[in-house]
């Protein structure tokens, strides 16, 4: 990688479309007004045939026999293929093996795909894909985390991260508490279903169309599966309708079936998978079952943790190694953990492998610290805020129980700005009150903050290629290895390159993620599609820029120093030129205005091993209140307010950062209540659609939504522009209302008990950890609204 010159951070003076500015999504207009194309919206090639799978239809069992000869027989069905057709490789694990791209001797969920299909129409193929007559022989299925942990059954091998003698300092801490809860999957429900569209080229080779975050991935898959070099394939994404982590691995297998298919029969394949079959087929966010043992003195400083956080994983690895690694990295969330083990187990279960999701297990990783925090503060009788502000990272405390060292203590500031600017402490009085007089409907109220690192935790992913040409006109073309699904990624990194050149951002065109142009790119995850991407894009500029100033000192007799790029102009001394004009002048003169670009994330390191090092650069930073009012006779409630204040560093785009946090929180909230995935006792999901699985509605956010960043903050780390990463931080700020309906709940008993309470917190849910704090109140003389004490 070519060094960049001396600080090219130092964002450039403004010019209209440079860094730091809030401007509009580069295809908001198209999404409005329905022009921006997406796959099932491209034109259809002569010839295309549609696919669909045959599903397992049992958790866990051998095949004993198949019968196919219906489904060939169907009218329009084109072709039929089987695992003992794949010319290449069977398993397309996109890190350990596992995933079969088509089942053979056994399934191992409801759902697997076990055949596929070819047809003239979508009907067609999905009609005759039910037509298969199988015979199974159910083995044992094993559906639940505790069920796995029990059997010992996991998919990758336990780990454990720990710091000095946790057995000790529990035994002679002062006051000690232990507690389990459960917490919730997650269907990503993109807009855009998973879909893609693959044509034959010339030498056997193929084209695919994929709404995916990991073309390089699904380039890769698709070459192994038909047994070609990963020249022959070539992988293209210009949008996606949403992503979350859903798109990361979960978009390969559609690929590698469509060009199974298109291999087959010489036509092109679209696979566009109907919401039902999504659902019940594709991996989701992880459950999790938690447990702490918490030692804490009588101010609620913690002095020794022992934790343990079990994901289900389903019935493969897929990315849920480092899933769980990531929920161990956060169960301390933002706070010291003194002695501390932390235990993470993969478990094994016989259902649909489990994914990324926004956070990628960081959430389910905090959700038991901040439970633990709420304990704390109701088992001392303290505010929980105070708990937290005491408990947080600071000079001297300052070390993760993984041996990362915080360096940019963000959040005691923070914290004290959000308390003063939401009213915490005046509210919190006013809600005491108002509790005491409201036999039915109690409030409730949270500040809860959030510390998560942003690097992926697997090394090798942290590094992104670009690639920038400028033409003799002054436009210039972008591309890079990030994916666009919504977030705003291409015009933030279309907004670097125009401060980099000090140019308009109309000068800018970024095209589609192509693997032709931009090879072996990194998943556009872990919150990362900035930092990478605007850095490697930045490297690129930066050399062409050296071109062009080398041109000037010796075309013009000036030296380096005298020749700036500003406000759409070239000043060489004395003379200033158009920035066209300039790259004119340039081009005749034989200066080469295409560059390539490379960036590496400096720093991280983890040795599993010993469960110690430096997995992040750096730590995002934020935290939320939120107010409740809960009916106790029915359960339900609704959110009345939500504070945010959030640490993006110096923002790339203060306009798509608000909105990135605003949809983080809204689904992090979504997670945390409403949205319930539920299974049969034979491993079958029943919410497979928006009539049984509920996101949040506009009705649902709240009608006092305040929403701000943290000024003055810029990353210490040498990110692009000194921004900080967006994407997933803002979704664990949900974490609030979970907890402020357990202060709601709370004030029942007089905020003594904590109120058991998984997630989701559906008003089932909440009326149940209603009957239990009405009943332990009712045991220990506790009923009314006295307030706990306040620091």
């Amino acid at each position: 990688m070519r060094k960049l010159p001396a600080n090219p951070l130092k964002p450039p003076a403004t010019v209209s479309g440079t860094a730091g500015l809030g401007i509009a999504h580069d295809s908001a207009w198209k999404h409005v007004s329905g022009q921006a194309r997406y796959i099932d919206d491209l034109p259809e090639p002569e010839g295309l045939l549609h696919a669909a799978v045959g599903q397992g239809t049992v958790a866990h069992a051998r095949i004993k026999s198949m019968d196919l000869s219906a489904v060939r027989d169907y009218p329009g069905v084109v072709a039929v293929v089987t695992v003992g057709d794949v010319p290449g490789h069977t398993d397309i694990g996109p890190v350990f093996p596992g995933d079969p791209v088509l089942a053979g001797e056994r399934v191992e969920y409801v759902g697997q795909p076990i055949f596929a299909v070819a047809a003239t129409s979508l009907r067609a193929a999905r009609q005759a894909a039910r037509l298969a007559r199988v015979d199974y022989d159910p083995l044992e299925a094993v559906l639940t985390t505790e069920a796995a942990l029990e059997k010992q059954l996991f998919v990758r091998p336990s780990h454990t991260q720990s710091r000095g003698d946790p057995d000790q300092a529990l035994a002679s801490a002062p006051h000690r508490l232990q507690a389990e809860m459960h917490v919730g999957g997650q269907e990503h429900f993109y807009l855009e279903g998973q879909v893609c569209l693959v044509e034959p080229t010339e030498d056997a080779g193929v084209f695919v169309h994929t709404s995916s975050q990991h073309p390089s991935e699904v380039q890769k898959l698709v070459a192994e599966v038909l047994a070609l070099p990963i020249h022959e394939v070539q992988v293209e994404v210009r949008r996606m309708g949403g992503g979350f982590g859903g798109k990361e691995t979960q978009a390969a297998p559609l690929a590698c079936i469509s060009a199974l298919l298109a291999r087959a029969t010489g036509h092109p394949v679209k696979y566009r998978m109907a919401r039902t079959d999504d659902m019940v087929g594709t991996g989701k966010r992880h459950d999790f079952y938690n447990t702490y043992d918490l030692g804490f003195d009588d101010d609620g400083l913690i002095k020794g943790a022992d934790i343990m956080v079990a994901g289900r994983c389903g019935f493969s690895p897929d990315l849920s190694d480092a899933i769980v690694d990531r929920a161990m990295f956060h169960a301390d969330n933002a706070y010291y953990l003194d002695q501390a083990r932390v235990v993470g187990h993969r478990c094994k279960t016989h259902t649909v492998s489990n994914t990324a999701f926004r956070g990628f297990g960081g959430p389910q990783g905090m959700m038991i610290i901040e439970r633990a925090m709420d304990d704390i503060a109701r088992h001392l009788n303290l505010d929980p805020l105070d708990v937290r502000k005491r408990n947080l990272y600071g000079p001297g405390r300052d070390t993760t129980h993984y041996g990362q060292t915080i360096e940019q203590h963000v959040l005691p500031e923070l914290i004290e700005q959000l308390e003063a600017s939401s009213d915490y402490r005046q509210r919190r009085a006013e809600i005491t009150a108002y509790n005491r007089q409201s036999p039915v409907v109690k409030r409730g109220l949270a500040l809860t903050p959030v510390k998560f690192g942003i690097s992926f935790t697997a090394k090798h992913l942290n590094q992104a290629g670009a690639l920038v040409h400028v033409y003799t006109d002054g436009s210039i073309h972008l591309n890079h290895g990030g994916t666009e699904m919504g977030q705003g990624l291409f015009v933030k990194i279309a907004q670097v390159v125009a401060a980099a050149f000090q140019v308009d951002i109309d000068r800018i065109k970024v095209s589609a993620t192509r693997t032709d142009k931009v090879p072996n790119t990194s998943p556009t995850a872990a919150s990362s599609g900035s930092d990478l991407n605007g850095m490697a894009a930045l490297d690129a500029c930066e050399t062409i820029k050296q071109r062009l100033v080398d041109f000037a000192v010796e075309t013009y007799g000036v030296t380096a120093d005298a020749v700036e790029f500003v406000n759409n102009q070239v000043r060489v001394g004395g003379q200033t030129f158009d920035w066209a004009e300039f790259v004119q002048q340039a081009y005749m003169g034989r200066v080469s205005l295409s560059s390539t670009g490379f960036y590496a994330t400096p720093k991280i390191h983890y040795d599993h091993e010993t469960g110690h090092g430096r997995p992040f650069l750096y730590y995002a930073n934020g935290a939320a209140c939120s107010e409740v009012v809960v009916d106790t006779l029915t359960g339900e409630y609704r959110v009345i307010r939500t504070d945010i204040l959030h640490d993006v560093g110096q923002s790339l785009n203060p306009a798509i950062d608000i909105g990135q946090i605003e949809g983080g929180f809204i689904q992090g909230m979504g997670w945390l209540t409403t949205e319930e995935l539920v299974y049969s006792d034979q491993g079958q999901l029943m919410t497979t659609g928006p009539a049984t699985y509920k996101i949040p509605a506009v009705s649902d956010a709240p009608p006092d939504f305040r929403v701000s960043l943290l000024a003055h903050s810029p990353n210490r780390e040498a990110t692009v522009f000194r921004s900080k990463a967006v994407g997933e931080p803002p979704l664990m700020l949900g974490i609030s209302v979970w907890c402020a309906l357990r202060d709601a709940v709370a004030s029942l008993a007089n905020y003594g008990f904590s109120p058991p309470l998984d997630t989701p917190a559906t008003p089932e849910r909440v009326l149940g950890a209603v009957t239990a704090t009405r009943e332990w109140a009712a045991r220990n003389g506790q009923t009314g609204g006295a307030r706990c004490k306040s620091a």
